[in-house]
C-alpha cells in the first residue's frame, strides 16, 4: 500500500491528517470527511455554536449528506432545529423547492432540494446555512438561492473550514482555511 500524502491540521483543540486528493491534473485538496468522526464533530459543533450565539436565528439549514452530523451536533449545542436540503427528490417530499450547484469533490452538478413541510417552516424564518467545507462556494449559493426562495433570511454562514482562494470567505464563521495545492 501506498503512502498517502496528508495535511496535518487542528480544529477546535482535535488533530487530524488530511489525506490530499487530486480533483483534476495538477490540482489538489485535502479532503475532511467528518462522517463518523465523532469527536472531531462535537469539538467543532462547540466552537461553532459559541462564535454562533451572537446571531439570532430560528434555524440551521445544511446540504445533505457530510455536514449533517455537523448541523445536528450544532443544533443539540444550541437548542436550535435544523434542515436538510436533499440532493434527490422523494414523494412524501411534496412541493419541493430546488436549486443546482456544483461540488468541487464530483466535479459534477447535483440538485438540492427542499422538502414542502421545511418550506412551510423557514417562511419568514431567520436561519444559518452550514456546511462542512466551503471551497468554490456553489453548495452555498446552491443553499443561499433555495431558503431565499423560501422566503428565508439569512443571517450567517458557518463552516468548519474555507478553502482555497477562488472567493472571497471574509464573511464566513470558520474555524480554519485550508490551502489548494497547484503543481508548477
Amino acid at each position: 500500500m501506498s503512502q498517502q500524502e496528508t495535511y496535518a491540521i487542528d480544529i477546535a483543540g482535535v488533530q487530524r491528517d488530511l489525506r490530499l486528493f487530486e480533483i483534476k491534473p495538477g490540482v489538489r485538496i485535502a479532503i475532511l470527511n467528518i462522517l463518523g468522526d465523532t469527536e472531531l464533530v462535537n469539538a467543532a459543533a462547540k466552537e461553532l455554536a459559541q462564535k454562533l450565539s451572537t446571531q439570532t436565528f430560528d434555524y440551521l439549514v445544511t446540504a445533505e449528506a457530510k455536514s449533517i452530523p455537523l448541523a445536528h451536533a450544532i443544533s443539540a449545542e444550541m437548542g436550535k432545529p435544523y434542515i436538510v436540503l436533499r440532493k434527490s427528490y422523494k414523494p412524501y417530499m411534496g412541493e419541493a423547492l430546488q436549486s443546482e450547484t456544483l461540488s468541487i469533490t464530483t466535479g459534477k452538478p447535483q440538485t438540492l432540494f427542499l422538502d414542502e413541510k421545511d418550506r412551510a417552516s423557514i417562511k419568514d424564518a431567520r436561519v444559518v446555512l452550514v456546511d462542512d467545507v466551503i471551497s468554490t462556494g456553489s453548495t452555498l449559493q446552491g443553499m443561499r438561492l433555495i431558503t431565499e426562495k423560501a422566503g428565508a433570511e439569512i443571517v450567517a454562514e458557518a463552516a468548519i473550514l474555507t478553502e482555497g482562494d477562488r472567493a472571497q470567505w471574509h464573511n464566513i464563521i470558520a474555524l480554519g482555511h485550508l490551502p489548494v495545492w497547484v503543481d508548477e
